[in-house]
């Protein structure tokens, strides 16, 4: 679905993105992680065809992007993180404005709107929406056209715990369905648990590029702690695949005598501070 080679753009003399290369397969979630200033919207705004000036290649559904034409929007979808909605219009008046740009039979609207959890308040205006309403709103508007390619920024930011799990399931029916979603996000575990594979981008470069388990494991092997009471509360701990030969835990295991025993490993944030040597904020 996308094919970047070579890739360089810069806003003034000076480079902001600098030889980036990378592909992502049909009905695969890519996310970009990278802190502000990093890329990572100048990049999506190149793959939306906004940006033409930039060297090297970048394709979408087999389209050089700064070649695209009108056709090119028929088959992407957007999700900015802040609304794009008219306010003083309906969520329903809103969504038939915006099917009616594209030449695609739109999906349809109530089913649309139930998804979201907003079939009861489709008829009220925008402006009335609170931010969470507003962003799954946002989302919908993307898949009315049935896009082969989504375009998600921080698609749960602002989400308590049930819509941001209403939210991620909605995206991953869409992949299901052999959608193309990229995915911006600052959320690690919301990266962790939707993206096949991520990208840390840092000063305009891709540092590290696979799917967040392969990243995890290859950077920190998991260790197990445990605690016991002998005189006083101790703790230890062991890599996980060292467990069988730690003598002191097969004793406290045999004496039953464990309070506690779990196990960790890093996690996507550990991970992008470990490569980059920077934090998402």
């Amino acid at each position: 679905m996308i094919t970047v080679q070579n890739l360089s753009f810069s806003y003034t003399k000076s480079p902001f993105i600098s030889d980036m290369n990378f592909s992502v397969s049909k009905g695969e979630i890519f996310g970009f992680l990278g802190p502000s200033g990093a890329g990572k919207s100048t990049l999506q705004k190149i793959l939306m065809g906004m940006l033409r000036t930039y060297q090297g290649s970048c394709q979408v559904n087999g389209m050089e992007c700064k070649n695209r034409t009108r056709h090119f929007y028929e088959n992407i979808g957007v999700d900015f993180e802040f609304s794009t909605m008219y306010e003083k219009l309906t969520a329903r008046e809103n969504l038939q404005f915006f099917a009616s740009l594209y030449e695609k039979k739109p999906r349809p609207i109530d089913r649309l709107l139930k998804m979201a959890g907003l079939e009861q308040d489709a008829d009220k205006r925008v402006a009335a929406y609170s931010k969470g309403m507003k962003s799954r709103l946002n989302l919908i508007k993307a898949l009315l056209h049935d896009p082969l390619l989504l375009c998600l920024d921080e698609p749960t930011s602002g989400l308590d715990p049930t819509n941001s799990r209403l939210v991620k399931d909605m995206i991953l029916d869409e992949k299901a369905k052999g959608k193309t979603i990229l995915l911006t996000t600052h959320n690690m575990q919301d990266a962790a648990e939707l993206c096949d594979r991520v990208a840390f981008i840092v000063n305009g470069r891709i540092c590290a590029l696979d799917s967040p388990r392969n990243l995890i494991m290859s950077k920190g092997a998991a260790s197990v702690t445990y605690t016991w009471f002998e005189n006083g509360e101790h703790r230890a701990s062991c890599p996980l695949e060292q467990i069988s030969s730690d003598a002191q835990l097969k004793r406290l295991m045999a004496e039953n005598r464990l309070q506690s025993i779990h196990s960790s490993e890093p996690n996507l944030n550990d991970i992008f501070m470990d490569v980059t040597g920077r934090t998402l904020l």
